[in-house]
């Protein structure tokens, strides 16, 4: 068990693990889709200009795996469920679909990623800043019982 939140509630990670087993066993032919299409480099993906200079300034020469199968399923806006080890570029396979998607045109909040650590959350920060430092991306993790000013920053 990871994290517990102002109530008291917690998140129970073999629970959740075992729920999405089951539903991926009872469902699997409507609810999950194979994508197949492989790309062996960042910049067959598609991705914007500066998106993938934040890509390599964060130190990604060549994508992993997951990134390889899960980074442009995200950017067309399909669902993606990833499970892979620790380390492998989850995290920054989302955070680029996210990134690739926003328009940033408006000055305004286009995403929420909702996370069940504090320590998850503020990874996932610190990534979506990363990749998003040449695109003037704003990322704030947040929980309950916050400062508004800080929020507001």
């Amino acid at each position: 068990m990871a994290g517990t939140g102002a109530e008291g509630s917690q998140f129970d990670a073999r629970q959740f693990d075992a729920k999405m087993n089951e539903l991926l066993t009872a469902d699997g032919q409507d609810f999950f889709t194979s994508y197949d299409e492989v790309y062996e480099s960042f910049d067959s993906m598609g991705l914007q200009e500066n998106l993938l200079r934040g890509i390599y300034a964060y130190g990604f020469e060549k994508p992993s795996a997951i990134q390889q199968r899960g980074i442009v399923p995200f950017c067309k806006g399909l669902d993606v469920i990833q499970q892979a080890q620790s380390g492998t570029g989850k995290t920054a396979t989302f955070c680029s679909g996210i990134l690739q998607q926003l328009d940033y045109g408006l000055v305004e909040c286009q995403a929420l990623v909702l996370a069940p650590t504090r320590e998850l959350a503020q990874q996932i920060e610190k990534v979506m800043r990363a990749l998003g430092d040449y695109l003037g991306v704003k990322a704030r993790w947040v929980r309950g019982q916050g400062h508004i000013a800080y929020l507001l920053d």
